[in-house]
């Protein structure tokens, strides 16, 4: 008997759907003149985050305007080191800043500002609140290697050097900082949870930098200790991994991280990923972000390719990462037309 559940909740407990439901990665956002227009007028980024009502707004708009099955969060992965003391920022035209960089491992010092994570709740109810029974409220966090990563260095990098130099000299240090940000993370996820996300998803981004005995260590280990602590807290609630650039170490990361779902970068093949994660586990993906801005026949085909290769399977239509800016709104609204009509 098909679940009663909204479809991408039922699909992520482990129900196929035909037609798959579908959300995108970054899917409230720079794309949409509706969200360029409120950034303007609430002056920057973490004005809007920490504005739960912008912040609900926000989440709300690609939901009235192309119906996906699942509202997104607006919030981001640096929400936790923030709330973990480290100053943020994000300046005009350049990507994020965290203060002080911790390059030496010493992190003892930071003051906790937990109030952070309390404007995020406050979003999650608000949208929660405005959602029809059929679409699904998703929350999120950055995995523990990710944060990692950029409290380190204090800024994103091109390979994530600061933190594997970290990690490889000083281990003790970079473990003392991952099972910080573990505990920071589960706490922030059930708070999602209890202000109304029915499923989250873990971003990895950096997953893709690491050596298979470093995955093993950094991105697998604490990967599994959310999950068993948010399964104390809370069993029923569908989590998704989404280790970025895994490649063949996903085989390992689905067998012992315990997530329920696992996202798909673009850079895997779908008939590969069908042969090689157990079978009937959810899979989430993975449209190029590229092909979306192509669309056209080369959107078709993709699309196409997708759906049948996870035709078996539970499956979650969504990108192979976040959404670009200059993703044409025909085209998203072309995906949501294919992706409302069976493939049998």
């Amino acid at each position: 008997m098909p679940s009663a559940d909204p479809p991408l909740l039922a699909v992520l407990k482990g129900d196929r759907r035909d037609p798959p439901p579908v959300w995108l990665m970054r899917q409230a956002g720079r794309y949409l003149p509706e969200y360029r227009a409120l950034r303007e007028q609430k002056g920057g980024f973490l004005e809007l985050v920490y504005d739960s009502d912008a912040a609900a707004e926000v989440t709300m708009q690609p939901i009235r305007r192309f119906g996906m099955d699942g509202a997104i969060l607006f919030s981001d992965i640096l929400i936790v080191p923030h709330a973990m003391g480290q100053g943020l920022r994000f300046g005009p035209g350049e990507g994020p800043q965290l203060s002080p960089p911790l390059l030496d491992g010493i992190f003892t010092a930071l003051e906790p500002q937990p109030h952070y994570l309390a404007k995020i709740y406050e979003t999650v109810a608000k949208v929660r609140a405005q959602l029809a029974p059929e679409t699904t409220m998703l929350g999120f966090a950055g995995s523990p290697w990710t944060v990692a990563t950029y409290m380190v260095a204090g800024h994103g990098s091109k390979d994530q050097g600061e933190a594997r130099r970290l990690a490889y000299t000083d281990p003790s240090a970079f473990q003392s900082l991952i099972d910080r940000i573990v505990v920071v993370t589960t706490d922030y996820l059930s708070g999602q949870i209890d202000a109304g996300a029915q499923a989250v998803q873990l971003f990895d981004s950096w997953a893709g930098s690491l050596s298979p005995a470093q995955f093993e260590r950094w991105v697998i280990a604490p990967t599994a200790d959310i999950v068993g602590r948010l399964m104390v807290r809370h069993g029923d609630i569908p989590i998704i991994g989404f280790p970025k650039g895994a490649g063949a170490k996903l085989a390992a990361y689905a067998a012992e991280t315990g997530v329920d779902a696992i996202g798909l970068d673009e850079t895997v093949d779908p008939e590969w990923a069908d042969a090689m994660l157990p079978p009937g586990m959810p899979v989430q993906g993975n449209l190029d972000p590229l092909a979306l801005i192509a669309g056209g026949t080369a959107l078709t085909t993709a699309v196409k390719r997708i759906r049948a290769a996870f035709d078996e399977r539970p499956h979650v239509f969504n990108l192979g990462h976040g959404i670009l800016p200059d993703a044409p709104i025909a085209h998203v609204e072309q995906l949501m037309t294919m992706l409302r009509e069976p493939f049998r």
